[in-house]
């Protein structure tokens, strides 16, 4: 008479192996084209605000150059600032014009950004709407 003994009996079945992949496949299908489905369409444009019925500038605009040196030295038009209150009002006088010149700002490849920062935000505050920054090519 021989006796059994382990995990081959028919009462206690092998744990199964291999995990059944079909459900999870079937649930990812359905997360996909639920996913297709609630994509909105791509609208591959960039909305402009043009001009609507004004001519193009037929004459050449003021510009103004404003340079920040790399210890924070901020030059006008090639003419050194000496201080923050002057600079604030040139940029008053420049805002107050009905047609504003172009304030282009070229700031030094060592200078702190928070000098760059300072005067682009006394620009804005003063409300200076053509502003641009010139030289980036450095900074590559």
């Amino acid at each position: 008479m021989s006796m059994n003994i382990g995990s081959g009996s028919a009462a206690d079945p092998e744990p199964m192996m291999e995990m059944n992949m079909t459900p999870l496949i079937d649930v990812m299908l359905v997360l996909i084209i639920m996913l297709i489905i609630t994509i909105p369409k791509q609208n591959h444009s960039v909305n402009l605000n043009m001009p609507v019925g004004t001519p193009p500038p037929t004459k050449d605009p003021v510009v103004v150059t404003v340079d920040i040196d790399f210890d924070g030295t901020v030059s006008w038009d090639n003419a050194v600032v000496p201080d923050r209150a002057a600079l604030d009002a040139k940029l008053m006088s420049v805002a107050a014009q009905a047609d504003q010149p172009e304030v282009h700002l070229r700031p030094n490849k060592l200078v702190a950004y928070k000098s760059v920062a300072g005067v682009m935000a006394s620009a804005q505050r003063l409300g200076v709407t053509k502003i641009g920054l010139v030289g980036n090519e450095q900074f590559q």
